[in-house]
């Protein structure tokens, strides 16, 4: 891939969007100079700013320039304040990331959660349930699930004298929508420390049931790494009191929607985690659409206070997954390390009880990030 062109789609999209993807472009611009890479990285308006430029959350011209690219670099969308002025449907999180996760069938959600010894203060677990480190991967499906069956609605309702509205979502699995995900949770886990943990519930769903049955079946084809099930309220439990049993969490949608969340604030912030959408792969490329775990924060939007970690680290997958570039995303994983180990710290992993620690501002961690690679 060292000779090709990258083509990269980067929507920043609302709030801390546009700050946090200036420094992760920052830094891929530092990689493509010391690799010898050749990117072509196109800008566009995505969310409220896509609403805003051409009254669409996801604007046609947005969208072609996704079809035209190898990857999307995606920042967050979504400004709760003004979602309440439009039909849900319009919103950004429904018009514009799941209409993309649909459209390039973005099935497999990688989020990996990490939390380096400098930042074990940041957790909010008591040290001896941290062991030496916590390092786990939720793998969650992604197009399918309660989000995206059908029926999917809001009716009207009368029984008798009485009048009310009741709503209804549609909980769907297939076998083969099961077995292409635990195929990447297995596969994931060969390079880990071999051991995926299931979880479904199947104790009083039908999907639960289904799932737990296919996941079995796949992983006869993986006999080096171990399998277990869990339900989805004691994985929900295990996550607090013991994290560091956990290796691979293979979830379907909704429940790898919360438990990765949960898993995520282990780490002390979600500026800190990245995760990657990856659809099926053709040829030696990956299409993948690459994001931070945590959502547009206005508050702090415009002031240099955001944690630009997350999307720096997207970038880093999008370069492993989507380009097969290993080298160049461990250059930006060993140069995010750097910066934490010399102790800058941005408002939201900052401790002020740590005298080694300096609080900086978003610009400046992605600074010091790009001299690092």
């Amino acid at each position: 891939m060292s000779s090709a062109t990258l083509k990269i789609a980067a929507l920043a999209g609302d709030g801390i969007g546009p700050e946090v993807m200036r420094e992760a472009i920052k830094v891929l611009r530092a990689v493509e100079q010391k690799f010898a890479l050749s990117i072509t990285l196109t800008e566009a308006p995505v969310g409220w700013a896509g609403i805003d430029a051409a009254g669409q959350a996801l604007p046609e011209a947005t969208l072609k320039l996704c079809r035209q690219s190898d990857a999307i670099l995606f920042g967050s969308v979504g400004l709760p304040d003004r979602d309440p002025t439009i039909p849900k449907e319009q919103r950004p999180e429904r018009a514009a990331l799941l209409r993309l996760r649909k459209e390039f069938s973005l099935f497999a959600n990688l989020r990996p959660v990490q939390l380096p010894k400098a930042l074990a203060y940041a957790c909010p677990l008591r040290p001896e349930r941290q062991g030496d480190g916590l390092d786990l991967l939720v793998v969650r499906e992604l197009t399918g699930g309660m989000y995206f069956g059908q029926p999917k609605l809001t009716e009207e309702i009368t029984d008798g004298t009485r009048h009310f509205r009741r709503a209804i979502d549609t909980m769907v699995y297939s076998e083969p929508e099961i077995e292409r995900i635990a195929h990447v949770a297995f596969q994931a886990a060969q390079w880990r420390r071999k051991k995926v943990t299931s979880i479904d519930k199947a104790n009083v769903l039908e999907n639960g049931v289904l799932w737990r049955e296919v996941v079995t079946r796949v992983a006869k084809d993986y006999p080096a790494v171990a399998l277990e099930h869990m339900f989805v309220d004691n994985a929900a439990m295990q996550l607090v009191l013991r994290p560091t049993q956990f290796d691979v969490v293979l979830c379907e949608n909704l429940f790898g929607d919360i438990l990765s969340d949960e898993a995520a604030a282990l780490a002390g912030s979600l500026g800190m985690l990245p995760s990657a959408s990856l659809g099926a792969t053709t040829g030696e490329q990956t299409f993948g659409l690459y994001e931070p775990a945590g959502g547009t924060a206005p508050d702090i939007a415009g002031k240099n206070l955001a944690n630009p970690i997350a999307q720096i680290l997207s970038s880093a997958l999008l370069l492993r997954y989507s380009f097969k570039l290993e080298a160049a995303a461990r250059a930006i994983e060993g140069a995010v390390s750097a910066a934490i180990a010399q102790g800058l710290r941005t408002g939201d992993i900052y401790n002020p009880a740590d005298p080694a620690a300096k609080k900086v501002g978003t610009q400046e961690m992605g600074d010091a990030i790009e001299a690092a690679i």
